[in-house]
């Protein structure tokens, strides 16, 4: 038995390592010891939520953003971008639509739009909330403040979604502008968990600047924090932006650490993003085949799908829309899995 697979078995039972030995599991993984982890991924995983996968209907509200993330394709700088702003009454129609077809859950994602204040956000929720019944809203729309955060939880909000990013702060420094700070995205983070939100987090993989150490610091970060979400998938540059020529990350190691996320916390929501199939023709399947169980399916209007351009090529329509529906069961059931329709909420 080598390192790798030792260091596997013992996540496998703990659910820790040291932030040393998390290095050691990606430094030395090889195309054996990581079917051995993918394995050990999809047996914790069938043990609290056997085949099931979990879908939601992702909807998204606006390209508008305050903020100037370097990595970003709706940056506040990019004066290329096709800005929209979608109704609140379409927000609701998309949820209906979707409800209609099988979602029980809804994420409302958007850039920091100044727009939807919390009175805005509290009318669609509660309305989604009256015509959608027995669904759950997440949401995930960037930095507020706990009293926002409070208010929206009140007005029926159930999840929120703030990727961390990056668990080094020198790190986040370099991957955005002097205005927005790790310290404030951490205490978003705390305060979403206090007020009793499903919370989660995430990072790109293959980010710019990012180092093994900063992978191995992002998988202690999901230890510690323990959230109910984590959303990783590949860095996928966008042209517009200061890091247009840098390279994507690797759907490789993607996968790869889909599986440390799940041996960590086996109960925990975790998703085959849309840059994993944006990134490779089969990547969702292998997100799932890794140890993820949520796929969010896109029902924003057709008429803004390209619009939300986060980075080059992101899928929006095909099997990415949520409208394809029975052909992605039929992926899921030629892999081995079954979407359900249910609200998904994390098994406790």
């Amino acid at each position: 038995m080598n390192k790798v697979t030792e260091l596997i078995d013992k996540l496998a039972l703990e659910h820790s390592l040291t932030v040393d030995e998390y290095k050691t599991l990606i430094e030395l993984r090889t195309p054996e010891t990581s079917e051995y982890l993918k394995q050990k991924a999809v047996e914790a995983r069938q043990n609290v939520y056997g085949n099931k996968v979990f879908i939601r209907g992702l909807i998204e509200i606006s390209n508008i953003c305050k903020n100037d993330c370097f990595y970003c394709g709706i940056r506040k700088s990019n004066g290329l971008c096709d800005r929209y702003r979608i109704s609140a009454n379409e927000i609701v129609e998309c949820c209906k639509e979707g409800y209609d077809l099988g979602f029980r859950t809804f994420v409302l994602q958007g850039g920091e739009d100044a727009h939807f204040s919390d009175d805005i956000l509290c009318g669609i929720i509660r309305k989604i909330k009256t015509e959608c019944s027995g669904c759950a809203v997440t949401l995930s729309l960037g930095e507020r403040s706990k009293e926002s955060y409070q208010r929206l939880f009140d007005a029926g909000a159930d999840r929120y979604l703030l990727r961390h990013e990056t668990a080094t702060e020198s790190h986040y420094q370099k991957l955005h502008p002097d205005n927005l700070s790790f310290a404030n995205r951490m205490e978003c983070l705390q305060n979403l968990k206090e007020i009793g939100y499903q919370v989660g987090c995430g990072f790109m993989v293959g980010s710019p600047f990012q180092t093994v150490d900063d992978l191995a610091r992002d998988l202690k970060f999901i230890e510690d924090f323990s959230p109910d979400m984590c959303g990783i998938g590949p860095f996928i540059p966008h042209k517009d932006t200061p890091f247009a020529d840098y390279p994507a990350g690797s759907a490789e190691l993607t996968c790869f650490l889909l599986s440390v996320i799940r041996l960590i916390k086996p109960n925990i929501l975790l998703p085959a993003t849309t840059a994993l199939g944006s990134i490779n023709a089969d990547g969702r399947e292998n997100g799932i085949k890794s140890g993820a169980n949520v796929i969010m399916p896109n029902l924003s209007p057709n008429t803004v799908r390209k619009k939300y351009m986060l980075y080059n090529n992101k899928l929006s329509d095909g099997d990415e829309s949520a409208q394809n529906l029975i052909n992605l069961k039929q992926k899921m059931l030629n892999i081995g899995y079954e979407i359900v329709t249910d609200r998904g909420d994390i098994i406790k």
